[in-house]
């Protein structure tokens, strides 16, 4: 049975749906509609059969786009609604899908077949994975679950990129992710953090072009030697495949850390405004996260807020360096042991 797949929130989302591809593979081929970014991580997944690129904040923002992607996506009777706008549900119906099943939580819902339950308590991989195989989802207890565990397929091209990067080194590497969509997600500690590893790690930078000024504060601090800077260098999957190289990541809550899930490179979350109770957290083995949990305040918003809402934004200024290193060495102690 044909399946459409409609995804098209941020790159973490993208990533946590992969699971859900997978089991729906295992019943037929599998449609997706995602965005411009999503549509990166996902050419090379063997789960996919077909790709549909919904760039709906630019050139498919009208009628137009809309009506072209609905077009395309025609041919499954079924449509799974990962992201629960109102306009993914009606896309799946003017796809012709007679069957739409997405979240009862969700603005959509009214245009939904089949509603299952939002579950608070759950991974939001695992949510995602109820859509289309709740019984297998509510039987995944551990996160560490191979069910739950999203995987991403670097291409041969990020693979020769990566290897290109890196020119040979042969030094244990750790990577950094300093970067995030939303600013008070963002830990001001990165340059301070690498270097007190640069002396026996070298120290990878992932990110994107808005992550440049992050990443050039992190160089600052180190032997630009020991620093390999892929900022703006490298495909998302070519992140990936660094980051599966290195002995760990730390990063925000961000896009980079579910990257890391699923290549199974333990992670050292760093959680300000927002909890990994909300169902965001690293999925790897090993890993760990780090948070101010003295604060009434936090968390503050599921997402992130633009702005501090008290001004004060204690719940990144006073995790320390120090505190962060110390997880990080204990996730490497570890690995090392494993």
């Amino acid at each position: 049975m044909r399946s459409l797949v409609v995804q098209t929130s941020f790159i973490g989302d993208v990533v946590l749906t992969t699971p859900l591809l997978a089991r729906l593979a295992q019943d037929g081929e599998v449609d997706v509609v995602t965005t411009p970014p999503g549509a990166t991580l996902l050419r090379s997944h063997p789960a996919v059969s077909r790709l549909f690129v919904y760039d709906k904040r630019k050139s498919d923002s009208g009628v137009t786009g809309f009506l072209r992607i609905a077009r395309g996506a025609r041919g499954s009777r079924r449509a799974f609604l990962c992201q629960g706008s109102t306009r993914s549900g009606a896309l799946a119906f003017a796809a012709g899908c007679s069957e739409r099943i997405g979240f009862t939580t969700s603005d959509g819902r009214w245009t939904y077949t089949e509603r299952v339950e939002y579950r608070d308590d759950w991974h939001h991989a695992r949510r995602l994975l109820s859509l289309g195989d709740l019984p297998l989802a509510a039987a995944s207890t551990e996160l560490t679950d191979a069910s739950i565990r999203p995987r991403l397929y670097p291409t041969d091209d990020d693979v020769s990129a990566v290897e290109e990067l890196l020119q040979h080194r042969n030094r244990p590497m750790i990577a950094l992710a300093p970067g995030s969509a939303w600013q008070t997600k963002q830990w001001p500690g990165y340059g301070e953090l690498a270097a007190m590893f640069a002396d026996q790690y070298d120290i990878a930078i992932v990110g994107g072009s808005g992550d440049l000024a992050a990443a050039d504060e992190i160089t600052r601090r180190v032997d630009r030697e020991r620093v390999i800077d892929a900022t703006d260098k490298l495909s998302l999957l070519g992140s990936a495949e660094l980051i599966r190289r290195s002995l760990v990541l730390a990063t925000n809550d961000s896009s980079p850390q579910h990257l890391a899930s699923a290549m199974g490179t333990p992670t050292v979350t760093i959680f300000g405004p927002t909890v990994p109770e909300f169902g965001f957290g690293p999925l790897a083995p090993g890993s760990r996260t780090v948070g101010n949990k003295s604060l009434a305040c936090r968390p503050c918003d599921r997402h992130g807020p633009r702005v501090c809402p008290l001004g004060h934004w204690r719940c990144m200024n006073e995790i320390t360096a120090g505190e962060v290193a110390a997880v990080v060495r204990s996730v490497i102690s570890e690995e090392t042991v494993r």
